[in-house]
């Protein structure tokens, strides 16, 4: 019962951060379940599970908010259904003395990505208002599902960022297109892991307690997606993972770190995460304080409240 309650608050916090950033409920939710112990195949098929509900709620929650653009999710939802099918099946073939490093490998990547681009970068506005053109949502559509179903996450940090780059679209539909469109490939990955592992290579329980947390965190999320600072949280949540999956990797057999290598190693992960949020903290504040001051007058009270939320 007390591993349930944990994934149940687990999967309410993976949901909080996803659907106010647009990625991140995969994987947060695969890396705890990595860490006590489930094989890399049961946990993504696990956490897939449990993303066909929250992915359905949050959708609507962000279709009601008005933050979901149709025509992205159709352009890049089929081709990621495609990616995350065969990625599926693939992990699935993988012996889990494999499969578990490379994993952990794909999840260290996906957290590195997500500290360093929430750091260093804003979110580009530059081309708002521009189509975005087939040619380039569906090959990263296929992409991003396959890495999503062989990571256990990562159609939100492949997917997310790519389209902000572009600043083409304004990140809240962005993100509420993209976490609406992460419902197709969930359902492909499900089916995937399914048709290869069986309903026994599914933990049910543990899918309800990830999938009553999300569904309880997915309307508040959807309200969020306006006032976090993403930049912060970004950085908060790609320290996590980055952490986590290392010490997966320090004990692998590829490694099998031993004596003060993984202390020395944790000791500088640590000193790093908190030096990333401390410079992704004050670049939020100062891009506030610019903001205020490049704003006419009359709007000087929205950059306030705005400011007042972090």
């Amino acid at each position: 019962m007390r591993t349930l309650i944990l994934l149940a608050l687990a999967g309410l916090g993976a949901q909080l951060v996803d659907g106010s950033l647009g990625m991140a409920y995969g994987v947060t939710s695969t890396t705890l379940l990595l860490a006590v112990g489930t094989n890399p195949a049961a946990a993504s098929a696990t956490v897939h599970l449990a993303e066909i509900g929250t992915t359905l709620v949050s959708g609507a929650s962000h279709w009601r908010f008005g933050n979901v653009d149709w025509r992205v999710v159709a352009k890049i939802g089929v081709p990621g259904a495609v990616g995350a099918f065969a990625g599926a099946t693939v992990l699935s073939g993988l012996s889990t003395a494999v499969a578990e490093p490379v994993m952990s490998l794909i999840l260290l990547g996906l957290g590195l990505y997500l500290l360093t681009r929430f750091t260093f970068f804003g979110l580009s506005t530059r081309n708002l208002g521009k189509p975005l053109r087939k040619r380039f949502l569906s090959p990263l559509g296929l992409v991003a599902g396959f890495v999503d179903a062989t990571g256990g996450g990562g159609w939100g940090p492949v997917g997310t960022p790519a389209i902000l780059a572009g600043g083409r679209l304004e990140p809240r539909k962005v993100i509420g297109s993209v976490d609406t469109s992460e419902f197709l490939v969930t359902v492909a990955a499900s089916i995937g892991f399914l048709t290869s592992l069986g309903s026994e290579g599914v933990n049910l329980s543990w899918a309800a307690a990830l999938l009553v947390g999300g569904v309880i965190a997915a309307p508040l999320a959807a309200w969020l997606v306006r006032r976090v600072p993403p930049r912060v949280l970004g950085t908060a949540v790609g320290g996590i993972i980055l952490v986590t999956n290392a010490r997966t990797l320090l004990h692998s057999d590829w490694i099998a770190a031993d004596g003060a290598v993984p202390g020395t190693v944790y000791a500088g992960l640590y000193v790093l995460w908190a030096a990333a949020l401390a410079y992704a903290f004050r670049e939020h504040r100062r891009n506030i304080a610019l903001e205020r001051d490049a704003a006419p007058a009359g709007t000087g009270s929205a950059a306030k409240e705005s400011a007042s939320s972090v």
